[in-house]
């Protein structure tokens, strides 16, 4: 069998339990109102610093891509593009479940010490995942 074709099957799998994985994380409880509050603001900022980050990263990754394209061609520079936006998206969704994770467990944590350590560790492998799969 084809190693690219093993290697897109394990992409997959990775994928899909990043996905099985962020479902139970955001099924957790996310704790009392003020809890909620406090998450709130930390993903608004969060937001506010994706948005700035990916901005400059977008302009440099432009310029980078003209210059893969000039000086090793169409196909090198797609690679490159394509490699970027499936960066882009794992840091993204990365980001948000870390955020969104962060009060679900400090909730489980008030609960037992155990639950707070497998809602964390569930939402620091599905960045893993993420990355790997869409490598």
């Amino acid at each position: 069998m084809n190693l690219v074709f093993i290697a897109i099957a394990c992409g997959v799998v990775a994928l899909i339990y990043g996905i099985v994985t962020s479902q139970q994380v955001l099924r957790a409880s996310a704790g009392n109102q003020r809890m909620m509050e406090v998450a709130a603001a930390i993903q608004e900022g969060a937001s506010a610093y994706l948005k700035r980050q990916y901005t400059a990263i977008t302009v440099v990754g432009v310029v980078v891509a003209a210059l893969v394209f000039v000086f090793l061609g169409g196909l090198s520079a797609t690679a490159f593009i394509i490699g970027s936006l499936l960066s882009g998206v794992a840091g993204f969704i990365g980001m948000n479940i870390s955020v969104r994770a962060n009060v679900r467990t400090a909730e489980a944590a008030r609960t037992s010490l155990q639950k707070g350590l497998t809602i964390a560790f569930r939402a620091g492998a599905i960045t893993g995942l993420l990355v790997a799969g869409l490598a």
